[in-house]
């Protein structure tokens, strides 16, 4: 019996594989749906199998809010041309309406819901089929309650972020909203930042400026000496200018011993205190760049250079951030 349009048509409605995939699959199956749906999804699993060790590092960031639920969600694939397809798009849409209809507070939650009649996780192995390539869910994140705005930069579907403000402005919520995309927030405030994070950015302080003061005793040594610190910066520029003629063997060997023994002096005699006051005003600094509240607000009207806290209080002088989320398919 030959494979009809309308078999086809069918067979493509209820599975979303291409025409073509129908096709074949409705000829092996001799023309039983069923059997050829049961193909097509035999296909979506071997490649899901084949091509587990790839990198899906493209895909379609999608976020929505409702009925005082908001989630962000992530579908991965490996090309660009498969993430800015209609369908991919749709089921990554097809996948949030259901997360978010159902509150879903994590990614297995989401991963069990019904989609089509299968699984969403199956759902995915399906396309992943008709597609060729690796596809998975990444990024769920969710927030709770009302006042929230949702954003998709725009509108590329590559980088969502989502605010919560404590009380209802849509317009406010919006725009601290797009702060969170472009200016990249680690936590809402000072307190919010993990006590790792904060010891990691003391101690990289702390190195960078014990590592700027031997520096700085090191370049006074040289100029003292008559040396241009420039010339003689690195082993390699050493080097490089002897072979231009630049620096006498004599000269270089000199710097050398400048720079080994300032070092040596310099790095024994570090006032702590100094050190360690460097270092909390570049954990200071950290703060106010990388803490949404303290951040500085990049869609103010005129010139003022305030905070977010600040612009939200210009609003309103209660109204402040309670939560945010940002997911973004980019390594930053």
């Amino acid at each position: 019996m030959a494979v009809t349009i309308a078999d086809i048509t069918k067979l493509r409605k209820m599975t979303g594989a291409g025409l073509a995939d129908c096709k074949k699959a409705l000829e092996e199956a001799e023309n039983n749906i069923d059997r050829a749906i049961e193909i097509i999804r035999e296909k979506g699993q071997a490649v899901a199998a084949k091509r587990s060790d790839r990198e899906a590092s493209e895909g379609c960031v999608l976020t929505k809010s409702e009925n005082g639920f908001s989630a962000i969600i992530a579908l991965k694939c490996e090309t660009d041309f498969v993430a800015n397809n209609a369908d991919f798009i749709k089921l990554t849409k097809d996948i949030l309406d259901l997360a978010v209809a159902n509150k879903c507070k994590t990614l297995d939650e989401v991963k069990n819901l019904e989609l089509g009649g299968v699984s969403v996780a199956q759902a995915v192995v399906d396309r992943s089929g008709i597609t060729g390539e690796k596809m998975e869910l990444d990024g769920y994140m969710y927030i709770e309650g009302e006042n929230v705005a949702v954003y998709d930069h725009m509108n590329r579907h590559g980088l969502a972020t989502m605010v919560q403000l404590n009380k209802e402005n849509t317009d406010a919520a919006y725009k601290v909203a797009m702060q969170v995309a472009a200016m990249r927030p680690v936590a809402l405030d000072e307190a919010s930042v993990p006590e790792n994070i904060k010891k990691q950015e003391y101690d990289v302080a702390v190195q960078k400026t014990k590592e700027e003061q031997v520096e700085k005793a090191v370049v006074a040594a040289l100029k003292k000496a008559g040396i241009n610190a420039n010339l003689v910066d690195s082993e390699d520029h050493i080097e490089s200018n002897m072979a231009k003629g630049w620096l006498t063997q004599e000269e270089a060997d000199r710097a050398r011993q400048i720079k080994k023994e300032t070092a040596e002096q310099k790095a024994a005699n570090l006032p702590e205190q100094m050190i360690q006051n460097i270092a909390q005003g570049r954990l200071a600094k950290f703060f106010k760049e990388s803490c949404l509240v303290d951040q500085e607000f990049q869609f103010a009207d005129g010139s003022d250079k305030v905070t977010v806290s600040q612009w939200l209080q210009k609003q309103d002088k209660d109204l402040k951030v309670v939560d945010f989320k940002r997911f973004t398919l980019r390594s930053e």
